[in-house]
């Protein structure tokens, strides 16, 4: 990847690149937990297309065939994680894209620019790839990131990296559709990506496991649709995966685990929620 320019307020000057995202207020308290998020103006954005419709579960990665038959290239799927329980003292943010990525450090200088400090990074091999870590603290403060408009940031601001210095990733992620040089050729049904569960996690907490189509904006409104219920969200991950957004939070009531029906009402209501999305205009 190159130098991409980069601001607080937006991913980039780039004309060619669409604002996806505002800060509206970098002073809020740096809490996930007791503060209730900033309603984020919202448009409608609907994962849907006259194009096929896929069951993401066995969705494949997009393959380029040539003349004679024969694969010329796969296009791994890209992976975006945001990880707030590993690390008590940073935010760990981990990008995935096969063996294509190399240093990054036109996302450090993005991510820089939204007020963050990487202090750590390191890199390691496995089966699915080249796995790039950053460690993120918030220059102001230098403590871990804790408001959701800010991680959401984050998270954009990579993706829009992503589709803006490998275009090839366009066509194998959600924002590929809007943002990028080649939406993707199948989309997602939001009915059947959509999964929720809550679970059990000890005496003083429980486990929220979110799966749904991505779209900007999504971890801002899954914590408001979760704290609107007065349910605080302690911790968790966010994962970006191709066309799919999966998030595990810690959850509690009054800091107790939820109960049973607590636990439904907290379900339904996410599953309601995610499969009628709906945002202002002000969300772009």
């Amino acid at each position: 990847m190159a130098s991409a320019a980069n601001c607080a307020v937006y991913f980039s000057s780039n004309t060619n690149c669409l604002t996806v995202f505002e800060i509206k207020n970098h002073s809020l308290p740096a809490t996930f937990v007791s503060r209730q998020p900033n309603t984020l103006g919202r448009r409608s954005l609907r994962l849907s297309s006259p194009t096929t419709r896929i069951d993401p579960r066995v969705a494949p990665s997009a393959t380029a065939i040539g003349n004679d038959g024969s694969l010329l290239d796969t296009v791994p799927t890209p992976k975006v994680i945001i990880d707030q329980d590993s690390d008590p003292d940073a935010t760990v943010v981990e990008i995935t894209f096969g063996d294509r990525l190399g240093a990054l450090l036109d996302t450090m200088n993005a991510l820089k620019s939204l007020g963050l400090n990487v202090t750590k990074a390191n890199v390691y091999l496995d089966s699915s790839g080249k796995h790039n870590k950053f460690s993120i603290t918030k220059a102001s403060t230098g403590r871990k990131v804790e408001e959701p408009e800010l991680l959401e940031a984050i998270r954009l601001t990579i993706i829009n990296n992503l589709l803006q210095y490998h275009p090839e990733s366009s066509s194998q992620l959600a924002m590929g559709a809007t943002f990028g040089v080649e939406p993707p050729k199948e989309t997602i049904d939001v009915d059947i990506a959509t999964h929720v569960r809550v679970r059990d996690d000890g005496p003083d907490r429980s486990l929220l496991f979110v799966e749904t189509a991505d779209r900007p904006g999504l971890l801002v409104d899954l914590v408001k649709s979760i704290t609107d219920i007065n349910i605080a969200v302690e911790s968790g991950e966010f994962d970006t995966e191709g066309l799919l957004a999966k998030a595990t939070f810690h959850v509690n009531y009054k800091g107790k685990a939820l109960i049973k029906p607590l636990q439904q009402v907290l379900a339904n209501s996410l599953r309601y929620f995610l499969r009628r999305p709906s945002t202002e205009e002000a969300s772009f």
